[in-house]
């Protein structure tokens, strides 16, 4: 049993000594999981959505959603909502991970567990399920270093706001901090990039190609949609076609790996990841202790805390490996193949 301190009643609510207390639903028919996005306007999280929503209507439980927009203050007024409307389980994709916390405190006066969905929530009381990040980063420089081993490099990060992003880099610097240290890669660009937003992304790049007189041999990028920020501030400067990076598996991303303006976009398949989320959202709501979830491991954060978390497994994608995300049904070849020469990349022929 659950307790929820005074808030908004739900069907079923007992008074046992003076103290509101919900119990926990008996199957998933009952349940109603809301979700919380950061921002929906991104390719990729339409994926997660349908993933999430196949999971919850395999089990019979409900789906509710909000979008902040990219707004941390509407983001904690949105989880309210979803816990006014009954959520008895939030999965949050977090703006901003240490402004989030009040919601997450929220949710935890009511007894609703939470999801911390593929950015980390450094608090004990949200499970947190992502891929590897710290491995996402690796396999971004490796597949950029294999390109590109000297010259002048420059990183384009995520948002300042979201741990992610530092997990990367840890990840991208410990594959080229020798060559870093031995003089081979200098680095010439190492921007945040506020929000994950392409535009931001693109006008980072176009200041750094600015300053360094348009000498710069390879784009270390954190994600599909910062690396189409810079492929285009590169593509306005003739410079298409140096390594860039990314991660995603994003379709208009796989297309420019096929057409070799992008290096490697490191393959997170969403619908694994949707799935899971929702599944483990509705054990969690049944009760279901959180360390025993299966696949289920203690993690300490960068903070020093320990949370129940899973983490699956990443996939590098460069051209020769487009057959991979094509042969899984993530995308089709027409959309990875578009406007490829004929008989240039594998996967295309």
């Amino acid at each position: 049993m659950r307790v929820r301190f005074p808030g908004i009643l739900a069907a079923g609510t007992l008074l046992l000594g003076g103290m509101i207390a919900t119990s926990q639903p008996t199957n998933a028919a009952d349940l109603v999981v809301g979700v919380s996005w950061s921002n929906f306007q991104e390719e990729r999280w339409k994926t997660d959505e349908a993933a999430i929503k196949g999971a919850l209507d395999k089990a019979g439980a409900e789906y509710i959603s909000t979008d902040a927009q990219s707004s941390t203050a509407k983001q904690l007024s949105d989880v309210e909502s979803l816990i006014a409307r009954g959520a008895n389980a939030l999965i949050i994709l977090a703006q901003d991970a240490s402004a989030v916390t009040p919601a997450i405190r929220k949710a935890a006066a009511e007894g609703i567990p939470v999801v911390g969905y593929d950015r980390l929530i450094d608090d004990p009381d949200a499970f947190y399920i992502t891929f590897d990040n710290i491995e996402v980063g690796r396999m971004q420089a490796r597949a950029v270093y294999a390109s590109q081993p000297k010259g002048n490099f420059v990183f384009i990060k995520g948002s300042p706001q979201d741990p992610n992003a530092d997990f990367l880099h840890d990840g991208q610097i410990e594959v080229l901090k020798a060559a870093i240290d031995k003089g081979d890669i200098k680095i010439v660009g190492n921007q945040y990039t506020d929000g994950w937003l392409p535009a931001n992304a693109q006008r980072n790049m176009e200041q750094i190609l600015t300053a360094n007189d348009n000498k710069v041999d390879a784009v270390v990028a954190s994600n599909d949609g910062t690396a189409g920020g810079v492929v285009a501030a590169l593509t306005a400067q003739g410079l298409d076609g140096i390594p860039v990076s990314g991660q995603d598996g994003d379709h208009a991303a796989l297309n420019r790996v096929a057409l070799g303006t992008q290096t490697v976009s490191v393959w997170k398949d969403a619908r694994e990841l949707g799935k899971r989320a929702a599944e483990i959202a509705v054990e969690l709501a049944k009760g279901e202790d959180a360390s025993k979830v299966s696949g289920a491991v203690q993690w300490t954060s960068p903070n020093g805390k320990a949370l129940n978390s899973l983490f699956l497994a990443p996939v590098p994608i460069t051209q020769d490996k487009l057959n991979i995300v094509i042969d899984a049904g993530w995308v089709s070849k027409d959309v990875v193949c578009k406007g490829v020469k004929n008989g240039s990349v594998a996967a295309c022929n």
